[in-house]
C-alpha cells in the first residue's frame, strides 16, 4: 500500500518526465532571455573607398550586472545554457551535484545535458575576483556546427578588398587561398569559420585592409611569434588550439581560473557562455594590442564580430539539447579480437583540450610496423573524410560532418582506407591503425566523437559508452580507465596485460 511518503517522492520515471516536459515550454522562454538564430550570411557591404561599412550599430555601452557577495548557499536564478551538464555547473557554482539536485528535485540524478532555457536554481559560494558579466558568443556560433552550414567562406572573402582575398600559401598537401586556410583549420579544429575570420579582421584587418598592418608582424600576424607558428596557417592553428582550451576547459570544468594581463587571477563569471570564456582566454594569453578589457568588452571583438555577421544573440539556436544520449557504440576493432587500450582520454585535435579521444592498439606490432588488423566502424553512417590519416563518419546520413553524430578515427593508413561517400554498418571494416596522420610513437587508432560540431568528453554524463565500457580520465592526459561491472582496463602506452580489452562477437 502507498503512504504520502511513497506518493510525494517521484519515481526516477516521473522525475525524468517532468524533466523532459520542461523542454517545451522552456524553448520560448530560451527564445526570449537565452538563446537566439544563426547570423547573417550575407556579407556588409564594402564602400567606394574599399572599406567594409558597418551596417550595424555600435554595441550600447550599458552599465553590466555586477555581481554581489553572496551569501554560502544562497540560491540564485539560472536558465540552462547549450550543453550544461550538472557536474560541470557544480564546479562553476563552487558547489556540488548534490545541492543542486536537492534544490532542483524535477531534475534526474542520471541527466546527461540539461535542457536549454530550463529555469533553475543553484546554490552559490563566493569567489573573489569574478570576471566580466558580459557576455561575447553563444556557444552554438563557436563550433562548426548546424549555424555554419549555409556560410561560404570564399564568397564571403571574396566581397571584401582585404590582404586575406589575394592570400596563397601550401598547407597540407595543396596551395591553398586565405579562405581555404580558414576553412581547414575550421574543420580540424571544428571552430566556426566566422570566428577565426572575425580574429583576423579584429587583429590585422584582413578584411578590411588592402595591405598587412606596418606595425604587425606578417610572419605572426596574430601575434604568437614562436618560430614553429609561424605564418597564418600556423598562427590560425595555434589560436584555434587556444580557443578550444578555453572552450573545452570551460566545458568540462578543468578552467576555473583565468590569469589576465598584469597578472591578477580572475574566475569566469558563472553564468557565463563557454564561447565567452574560449575568446577571454584566447586574448589573456595571446594578442597583447590592444587592452584585455577592451578585448573582451562591447566594443572590443564582439563589436567586430557583429559588424561582420549581425547581432549573433538574435534567435541563437541551441546545439546541444536536453537530455542527449550517444546512440549504441561498438569497440572499433572485430568482433571477438583483443586489442591494448593505449591512451585514455586525451585531446580530440591539437594540444590540451577538450580530452575527447582515446586510443587503441592492435596487439603484434612494435613502433610504427604495419597492421593487418582492421579498425572498425563503431556504429552505422556514411563516410564523410576520408584523408591522410584521416576517416569521419557521419551517423544521421545526410552527409555534413557539422550536424548530428560524427565519429572521428585518426591513424589510419592509406592502404585499403575506407574511399569517401561508402556507407557503413556497425562493425564494417575501415582500414587498418597505423602512425599516419599527426604525431605518434606507435600503430595505434584514436577515436573522438562530436554532435553538432562540438567535441565531446570522452569522460562523463556523454561520455564513451563502448559495449558497455565506461572511460574514466585520470590524473594526466593518456591515461585512466574503462569499466564495465567489476572490470577495469588500465590505459598503458606500453600495452601490458591489465590495458587488454576484448571486443564483443557480432
Amino acid at each position: 500500500m502507498n503512504t504520502n511518503s511513497d506518493r510525494t517522492q517521484p519515481t526516477d520515471n516521473r522525475k525524468m518526465s517532468r524533466f523532459l516536459r520542461i523542454l517545451l515550454p522552456t524553448i520560448g522562454l530560451a527564445a526570449l532571455l537565452l538563446v537566439g538564430c544563426q547570423p547573417q550570411t550575407e556579407s556588409v557591404p564594402a564602400t567606394q573607398e574599399g572599406t567594409p561599412e558597418v551596417a550595424v550599430e555600435e554595441i550600447a555601452a550599458t552599465p553590466l550586472p555586477e555581481r554581489p557577495q553572496y551569501q554560502p548557499g544562497q540560491l540564485v536564478d539560472y536558465l540552462a545554457q547549450t550543453g550544461d551538464t550538472l557536474p560541470v555547473l557544480a564546479v562553476h557554482f563552487n558547489t556540488t551535484v548534490e545541492e543542486i539536485l536537492e534544490a532542483n528535485p524535477f531534475i534526474p540524478a542520471d541527466a546527461t545535458t540539461l535542457p536549454p532555457g530550463m529555469p533553475m536554481q543553484i546554490p552559490i559560494y563566493y569567489q573573489s575576483f569574478w570576471g566580466t558579466t558580459f557576455k561575447i558568443l553563444p556557444d552554438s556560433l563557436f563550433v562548426n556546427g548546424p549555424a555554419q552550414i549555409d556560410f561560404d567562406t570564399q564568397a564571403f572573402v571574396d566581397q571584401y578588398p582585404g590582404w586575406l582575398r589575394g592570400y596563397r600559401d601550401y598547407v597540407a598537401g595543396a596551395r591553398r587561398t586565405g579562405a581555404g586556410i580558414v576553412d581547414y583549420v575550421a574543420l580540424n579544429f571544428s571552430i566556426s569559420p566566422r570566428v577565426l575570420l572575425a580574429l583576423l579582421e579584429y587583429q590585422t584587418g584582413a578584411l578590411s585592409q588592402a595591405s598587412f598592418p606596418d606595425d604587425l608582424n606578417s610572419d605572426y600576424p596574430l601575434g604568437h611569434e614562436q618560430r614553429k607558428n609561424r605564418g597564418l596557417y600556423l598562427q590560425l592553428v595555434w589560436a584555434a588550439n587556444t580557443l578550444n582550451n578555453g572552450y573545452y576547459g570551460w566545458r568540462s570544468g578543468h578552467l576555473t581560473t583565468i590569469e589576465v594581463p598584469g597578472g591578477t587571477i580572475e574566475h569566469p563569471d558563472p553564468w557565463q557562455t563557454a564561447a565567452s570564456v574560449a575568446l577571454q582566454y584566447y586574448f589573456s594569453v595571446g594578442y597583447s594590442g590592444n587592452d584585455y578589457q577592451a578585448d573582451i568588452g562591447p566594443q572590443g571583438f564582439a563589436q567586430v564580430y557583429r559588424d561582420l555577421f549581425g547581432d549573433p544573440w538574435v534567435d541563437v539556436q541551441a546545439h546541444i539539447p536536453g537530455n542527449l544520449r550517444q546512440p549504441e557504440m561498438y569497440l572499433p576493432f572485430e568482433g571477438g579480437k583483443t586489442w591494448a587500450y593505449t591512451g585514455g582520454p586525451h585531446t580530440g585535435w591539437g594540444t590540451g583540450e577538450p580530452w575527447s579521444a582515446i586510443d587503441f592498439a592492435p596487439p603484434g606490432t612494435r613502433g610504427c610496423g604495419s597492421s593487418n588488423e582492421w579498425a572498425t566502424a563503431m556504429t552505422s553512417g556514411v563516410v564523410t573524410r576520408s584523408e591522410a590519416g584521416i576517416v569521419e563518419i557521419d551517423t544521421d546520413g545526410d552527409g555534413d560532418p557539422r550536424t548530428g553524430w560524427v565519429i572521428f578515427y585518426l591513424h589510419i593508413a592509406t592502404h585499403e582506407r575506407i574511399p569517401l561517400g561508402i556507407s557503413l554498418e556497425a562493425g564494417d571494416r575501415i582500414g587498418h591503425p597505423s602512425c599516419e596522420g599527426g604525431t605518434s610513437t606507435g600503430t595505434h587508432i584514436h577515436i573522438a566523437r562530436k554532435y553538432n560540431g562540438e567535441w565531446l568528453a570522452a569522460e562523463g554524463p556523454l561520455g564513451f559508452d563502448l559495449e558497455g565500457w565506461a572511460v574514466h580520465n585520470g590524473d594526466e592526459p593518456y591515461q585512466g580507465t574503462m569499466t564495465r561491472f567489476s572490470s577495469t582496463v588500465i590505459a598503458n602506452v606500453n600495452a601490458n596485460f591489465e590495458s587488454f580489452i576484448t571486443a564483443s562477437e557480432r
